[in-house]
């Protein structure tokens, strides 16, 4: 696994087959890095009424407006207080921002195309719209989001 700041997030052949993993829980998930903008720890959020629970509201992040989702509520976990290893991951998803708020960030992992297999929707009928793929690695498996899905439905 690497660290991400040792990942050039500018060079797209250097991002192919990355994903930055995290926990939700104890769940792991990977996202691909082409869409991690940064990682950020939890700060003021402003609350915004009228919306869905797992929106937590807005940040200001150096003077961008960033809507922000907690992932743990968004998948009908429980809610848990935020602790120092809770962080806020902006992704960048054609041209929208918005930052995910997750249990701990575990790093960046190589996941190569043949170790992702299909989810079980395929086969067993039950439909999980925001898994892309299904990671499997030496450290146990990563259930890898498909954040256009995540972020059309915000």
């Amino acid at each position: 696994m690497q660290d991400l700041a040792d990942v050039d997030l500018m060079d797209e052949d250097v991002m192919l087959g990355k994903y930055l993993t995290f926990l939700v829980g104890d769940v792991a998930y990977g996202i691909e890095i082409s869409y991690v903008v940064e990682i950020i720890s939890v700060q003021e959020i402003t609350l915004v009424p009228h919306t869905h629970a797992y929106v937590k509201g807005i940040i200001n992040l150096r003077g961008k407006i960033i809507p922000v989702m907690d992932v743990r509520l968004r998948f009908n976990k429980e809610q848990q207080e935020y602790d120092d290893r809770t962080c806020i991951v902006v992704v960048d998803v054609q041209g929208t921002g918005i930052g995910l708020i997750v249990d701990t960030v575990r790093g960046v992992m190589n996941i190569a195309d043949e170790e992702i297999t299909d989810p079980a929707s395929h086969k067993s009928g039950y439909e999980n719209r925001y898994i892309k793929g299904i990671g499997k690695t030496q450290q146990g498996v990563k259930l890898l989001l498909n954040l256009e899905r995540l972020v059309a439905d915000y």
